[in-house]
């Protein structure tokens, strides 16, 4: 336990030495690299920061990475993939593609907010199957405002967090706000 603690101390250290910037980079350029956690990112800034504005650099950091990594792909997500993937491989993902291309807003709100999607898979699929960019950003900051809330609140190990059923409550209740806000968003706004 004591190199886990030292590990973090040193880590929310770096980051709070390095300032906001590294704090918001470090998010944001795991919206591009999927091994990275957002999770630690988002946990270290609110350990380095504050509740408040670890909050809000993770969460805008994840929403103007995230939005760039859709749009990279938007624009040369199906020049790219057909140079790098060959037919059959298309051919076979077709199908994937084709359904989350009829995702509905709320449902990618949901993708969006829980905590365990791999977020940039969504960025991409959202991007390739040219998901609107009015409802994949509307989705990106509602789904994320409650993503980067419950890896603030959580800043403890998965297994724990998993086995608490304060945090179980916690996630379905983020889940159900996520929700019911894009309903609210989708009839306000139009949007399917």
């Amino acid at each position: 336990m004591d190199i886990i603690r030292f590990v973090i101390d040193n880590s929310t250290d770096f980051i709070f030495e390095g300032g906001m910037i590294v704090g918001f980079f470090l998010v944001f350029i795991e919206c591009f690299i999927p091994a990275l956690p957002l999770s630690v990112f988002v946990a270290l800034n609110v350990n380095a920061f504050g509740f408040l504005p670890g909050f809000l650099i993770s969460w805008i950091a994840t929403c103007l990475g995230s939005y760039a990594c859709y749009l990279l792909f938007y624009m040369i997500g199906n020049r790219l993939s057909q140079k790098v993937l060959k037919k059959k491989v298309i051919q076979k993902i077709r199908k994937s593609i084709d359904r989350f291309q009829k995702i509905r807003f709320s449902e990618l709100v949901l993708l969006i907010t829980m905590p365990f999607t791999p977020s940039f898979l969504i960025n991409i699929l959202s991007g390739l199957t040219k998901v609107s960019k009015e409802k994949f950003l509307l989705s990106l900051l509602i789904g994320k405002f409650f993503s980067v809330i419950f890896w603030g609140y959580i800043g403890k190990s998965l297994l724990e967090s998993l086995t608490d059923i304060r945090s179980i409550l916690f996630i379905l209740c983020m889940l159900l706000f996520a929700y019911l806000i894009s309903k609210i968003v989708s009839r306000k706004m139009k949007i399917e």
